[in-house]
């Protein structure tokens, strides 16, 4: 299967005032699916340092699929699509326009998430929200997709996407 890397993006967090429930979530949630997790951070709402760990995930660690979760609201701090769409070489829309979606069937409010997803070299970043609940029911929304799209990423021509 393939490693992943799970970042959550939190000033409170990053400073050990917030006990951070959906980044180990989401470690769960990919463990249960087969994904060998090498990577998980907290940082800061800080552009420069949200770039810093995602261009570490996909040019040093070579990590197949970066999920992020947290500051894609619409609080002044929460600046993760943007520093996403900073490295992001490939936009995928689908990804949240799913998740998307998947929220709005739940809540009205769904159509507030700016989450974006991309792919730099060959890693798949996507942006979840902050909450354990809404990133949770963001992930599971794409995860079997997900999983295909990279396959086609890692493949050597296509992936077959007849099956």
């Amino acid at each position: 299967m393939y490693t992943a890397a799970v970042i959550t993006i939190s000033d409170k967090g990053h400073r050990g005032e917030r006990v951070d429930t959906s980044g180990p979530n989401l470690v769960h949630i990919l463990k249960e699916r087969g994904y060998d997790v090498t990577y998980t951070a907290i940082v800061p709402d800080e552009r420069d340092a949200i770039k810093a760990e995602l261009i570490k995930c996909a040019d040093e660690l070579h990590i197949a699929l970066v999920l992020t979760t947290g500051g894609t609201g619409f609080s002044p701090r929460d600046i993760t699509p943007e520093a996403a769409m900073d490295v992001i070489e490939r936009p995928t829309p689908g990804i949240p326009e799913a998740m998307r979606a998947e929220s709005m069937r739940i809540t009205p409010k769904g159509c507030l998430s700016r989450s974006v997803a991309g792919i730099r070299k060959r890693s798949l970043i996507i942006t979840l929200p902050g909450s354990k609940k809404a990133s949770q029911e963001n992930i599971l929304a794409v995860i079997d997709p997900v999983e295909h799209g990279l396959d086609m990423l890692y493949s050597e021509g296509s992936a077959d996407c007849a099956k």
